[in-house]
């Protein structure tokens, strides 16, 4: 069964949640696209866990206050939204910009709530020579170059869509432009800090992605202490969109293999 509720994080921040499924929890965290991009992989997931999709304040028309203005308020506002769900034992899966609020939610949970991260082609921290792509600065034909596999069959014409959504969709760039402080996906402090992140990470790399190629991936890999990288062929930026089934099985195997042991009464 799926439900959407709302949480009330803060006076002021009401978060849109799709909740599905029963077992572990986990969260998954959308990129700049959208929680449709995510919607798929979470209705998957639900099969398998406790499925936990938030809508980020500001996407999709929702609300945002006006303090709440850059990745800092985001990371912490679903650290607070775990504590007031009550979840423990959490596997957070963040795709792109969901990546970077997974990792740096797992370096500030001191409450030991998240048991396990799954990044998906995920923006974060500064890695040298290995540049990301200014998203902001292409084009929809060279944004679909860059993001996808098969270009051809993802690409959208903007002037092909209804208003509505054209208005969406830029509503949601222009709220991940302000969160992200004009388009800075990456942070110089976030690297140093990785390796204090002990639970295990796996990383999973769609590897026709040109926005943040698969080398800036095994990086990321490389600076936890317990990350694996798994590239997936055949796959651009959003691999649970072009590869579902190769993506939702890897994961589901880490929400298999990862997490507390439960123990049972009697």
């Amino acid at each position: 069964m799926t439900t959407n509720r709302t949480v009330q994080v803060y006076p002021d921040l009401p978060v849109s949640l799709t909740e599905a499924g029963s077992g572990r929890t986990v969260l998954v965290l959308h990129g700049g696209g959208g929680p449709a991009t995510v919607a798929g992989l979470a209705a998957r997931l639900a099969e398998s866990g406790h499925v936990l999709t938030p809508v980020h304040p500001g996407w999709d028309g929702t609300p945002r206050p006006d303090w709440f203005t850059d990745v800092d308020d985001l990371v912490t506002a679903y650290l607070h939204l775990l504590q007031d769900t009550g979840a423990s034992d959490v596997l957070v899966v963040g795709s792109s910009l969901g990546g970077r609020l997974a990792a740096e939610m797992a370096l500030r949970d001191t409450a030991g709530v998240i048991t396990g991260l799954v990044l998906v082609n995920a923006v974060g921290p500064e890695i040298d020579g290995e540049e990301v792509t200014d998203f902001f600065a292409l084009d929809p034909r060279a944004q679909a170059e860059h993001s996808w596999h098969d270009p051809d069959r993802f690409h959208v014409d903007p002037a092909t869509l209804p208003a509505a959504e054209l208005a969406r969709r830029q509503a949601n760039m222009a709220t991940m432009r302000l969160l992200t402080d004009g388009g800075r996906m990456t942070s110089a402090k976030l690297l140093p800090r990785l390796g204090r992140v002990t639970r295990p990470v796996l990383v999973v790399w769609g590897e026709s992605d040109r926005i943040v190629t698969p080398a800036y991936g095994a990086a990321w890999a490389r600076a936890f202490p317990d990350g694996r990288f798994v590239p997936v062929p055949g796959a651009g930026h959003l691999p649970h969109i072009e590869r579902a089934d190769v993506t939702a099985e890897l994961i589901e195997a880490e929400l298999r293999r990862t997490g507390t042991p439960r123990v049972l009464a009697g």
